[in-house]
């Protein structure tokens, strides 16, 4: 079994999400009291945070090349960087830390296309919606087509992500409005919905939404479980 090099923090509480997830998968696949091999280095998301919202992506990669080089240290084989939108930095970690990273739009992508759709709408951080690398990967190399929501919707729920759910915080009013939105979405034309922040998951029922959602959390903690148990 490869170890499983897990870069977190961003926020703990959907760090927490992958180490559980990758955990009973490993146990549910091999048995017994089979557990992950996995190094974690857990990051002060305030730190990450302002670097963020003050524009210092540069700074951010670095953090994570940081943290990158200390889980390779520490015995990793591959990286996991445990949120979508810092994979803005992701292929500029890998090449300095020299591990190969599992990519999260990658993962979607397969996931998507699996289903057979062309036409996604994507929920996350205004750096995720507002941004590109994320849409342009999944059109240059799967062919699919993103839409994100209107200009007010983004910021309601950036406030949501980041004066929420990355402090814990649940609330039964929020979770209707992602659903508002996330209906404007497939009225829109989209035909699945990629819930593009790991805390979303926390929050948005699938069961509650009238197309595919892809909880990017989970399906990203099993592909390297996937990944880990791989032969070769």
């Amino acid at each position: 079994m490869k170890v499983i090099g897990l870069i977190g923090g961003m926020s703990w509480n959907s760090t927490l999400e992958y180490y559980r997830i990758i955990n009973e998968s490993v146990a549910q696949r091999l048995g017994g009291l089979h557990s992950a091999r996995l190094v974690l280095y857990n990051l002060d998301f305030d730190e990450i945070q302002r670097a963020q919202h003050e524009g210092r992506w540069d700074d951010t990669a670095g953090i994570l090349v940081d943290a990158g080089n200390a889980v390779k240290r520490a015995g990793a084989d591959f990286l996991v960087i445990c949120t979508n939108t810092m994979h803005k930095v992701a292929d500029d970690v890998e090449e300095t830390v020299g591990l190969p990273l599992l990519h999260i739009v990658d993962v979607i992508g397969d996931a998507v296309r699996e289903r057979e759709l062309h036409r996604i709408g994507l929920l996350g951080t205004r750096f995720l919606m507002e941004g590109h690398f994320y849409q342009e990967r999944l059109r240059d190399r799967f062919a699919i087509e993103v839409l994100a929501p209107g200009e007010d919707d983004i910021h309601t729920i950036h406030q949501i992500i980041y004066s929420e759910l990355c402090e814990g915080k649940i609330k039964a009013s929020s979770r209707r409005v992602c659903a508002d939105i996330i209906s404007k979405l497939i009225n829109n034309g989209a035909e699945g919905i990629v819930l593009g922040c790991t805390e979303l998951p926390l929050l948005v029922r699938p069961s509650e939404i009238h197309a595919p959602v892809f909880d990017t959390t989970r399906l990203h903690a099993e592909a390297a479980v996937n990944l880990a148990l791989a032969e070769g």
